[in-house]
């Protein structure tokens, strides 16, 4: 069972790798500073899209033929990544390597759900689950630098290769689910991409006309899922899903206007700016690993309460005393650590085995739209107000977040 749980483990360290480990090649990649953007958006924005229908193929075709197919995937896909000729190749292959990494997500919590019956075993396994991603998110910036560094930015790609090699060979043991019988949801998955892609492009580009396009999109969507076949069965919505926006839109938006902060009121260099980050993603390297165990103990609310309260008070303390960063930058790195895993167990704990896969899928794109929305929103109060404004704005929406959670 350890074998499984570090190949399903390692499947979404890959995804979470690949968000970060680029940042520092991104210069070596293309002078282009739009190629840049996209070399590194390509992929969040697919991801993003596809994490629904990632989540619905997996109940419908089996979570361990589209675990496999998605490391199958990823490593052919990194592989001609690390050779491709142009920039342009590139941000196509890392759009494909955002489907890639969509479809290991939900898969893989669909296979922990039925691995682990024991709801306790379940939470301490997501928990394991969680903080392997986390290291790769923390892994990520130095070893693309030294990788880059030392044999060039192709080297960042070929590292998948063997790693996603590794955990097909320890996946190999996961039992097979059941697939869901019926029809597939065809308008449901469209829509959902369509709505998602748009939403994350316009807000990432500021090509705002799209917008519109995203709200009939998702309008569409929510109609679909009123049949009795749907793809996100009414069910499985809850105030959990926005818990998990809230999470990363204050995640996402808080790194981005201190990293501006650090950068243009503090001088910090780019490499110093990491560091001064450190405080935030240690604890996402190995706290979740006593949140699974926690909520094992006594089950999800208390400890996504107290995640989120403590991202609220750390958002708040970098507001309004900004000569605390350490301090204030270890509670937002402890409370995510204690909030996501928590979540994760809450909602893919409640659905049906043979929804796990969907129930996942629906969690992390709620997270992803939260992020792309966080970026958007305090970048856009970043710009009209003040450092202050953004962070306590962040901090309020957590308070928020940390009121409306209704555990399980």
């Amino acid at each position: 069972m350890a074998r499984l749980l570090t190949g399903l483990s390692l499947g979404y360290f890959l995804v979470m790798l690949d968000t970060t480990i680029v940042t520092v090649a991104l210069p070596s990649m293309s002078p282009s500073l739009a190629e840049q953007q996209w070399i590194s958006n390509g992929y969040t924005l697919t991801f993003a899209a596809f994490l629904l229908t990632a989540g619905a193929w997996s109940d419908r075709f089996g979570a361990r033929r589209v675990f496999c197919t998605g490391l199958l995937s990823f490593a052919a896909l990194s592989l001609l990544s690390a050779v491709s000729p142009s920039p342009a190749a590139l941000i196509a292959l890392r759009a494909l390597l955002g489907v890639a990494g969509a479809l290991l997500v939900p898969s893989s919590l669909s296979l922990i759900a039925a691995a682990y019956l024991v709801p306790a075993a379940r939470a301490k396994a997501m928990g394991v689950w969680a903080a392997v991603s986390g290291t790769g998110l923390v892994a990520g910036p130095l070893l693309g630098g030294l990788l880059t560094q030392a044999f060039g930015w192709r080297a960042i790609f070929l590292v998948n290769v063997p790693v996603a090699v590794l955990a097909l060979a320890l996946s190999r043991s996961a039992p097979a689910t059941p697939p869901k019988p019926g029809r597939v949801d065809w308008a449901g998955q469209v829509s959902a991409v369509v709505a998602l892609s748009t939403l994350t492009y316009a807000l990432v580009e500021s090509v705002f006309w799209l917008l519109p396009v995203s709200l009939v999109a998702a309008a569409v969507f929510v109609a679909a899922q009123r049949r009795p076949d749907a793809m996100l069965p009414v069910s499985l919505l809850s105030r959990n899903l926005l818990a998990g926006a809230i999470v990363n839109f204050a995640l996402s938006g808080v790194l981005f206007v201190l990293s501006v902060y650090f950068q243009q009121s503090r001088g910090y260099s780019p490499s110093t700016t990491g560091l001064a980050f450190l405080p935030l993603t240690i604890p996402t390297a190995f706290n979740p690993i006593f949140t699974g165990r926690l909520v094992a103990r006594i089950g999800s609310r208390f400890p996504a309460v107290s995640g989120l309260l403590l991202m609220s008070s750390g958002a708040l303390l970098q507001a309004f005393f900004p000569g605390l960063p350490v301090v204030a930058l270890a509670m937002l790195g402890f409370g995510v650590s204690l909030a996501i895993p928590s979540l994760l167990t809450a909602v893919v704990g409640s659905a049906p085995r043979e929804l796990a896969g969907i129930a996942g899928g629906a969690l992390n794109a709620s997270r992803q739209t939260g992020a792309v929305l966080g970026v958007a929103v305090l970048g856009a109060l970043l710009s009209a107000t003040s450092t202050t404004t953004a962070l306590a704005a962040a901090g309020v929406l957590l308070l928020g977040g940390a009121l409306l959670f209704p555990g399980s």
